[in-house]
């Protein structure tokens, strides 16, 4: 099972481009320091490469159960 990440909101998107506050909504987020946990792919790095100064990431053990 891939690992997950806990992804936190730091910093308001306010401000920010169209593009930045579309990628912080499609991981989960929609208010500050809102936590959300997201599989460790390709793609959520992706996302978090392009809207890091607004999240904190933990990697987390626990596995995502559907």
């Amino acid at each position: 099972m891939p690992s997950t990440l806990r992804i936190t909101l730091i910093k308001s998107a306010i401000g920010y481009s169209e593009r930045h506050k579309r990628t912080v909504k499609a991981m989960g987020l929609h208010r500050m320091h809102q936590t959300v946990e997201q599989p460790d792919t390709p793609a959520v790095r992706g996302m978090i490469a392009k809207v890091a100064f607004m999240v904190k990431v933990e990697k987390s053990d626990s596995p995502i159960v559907n």
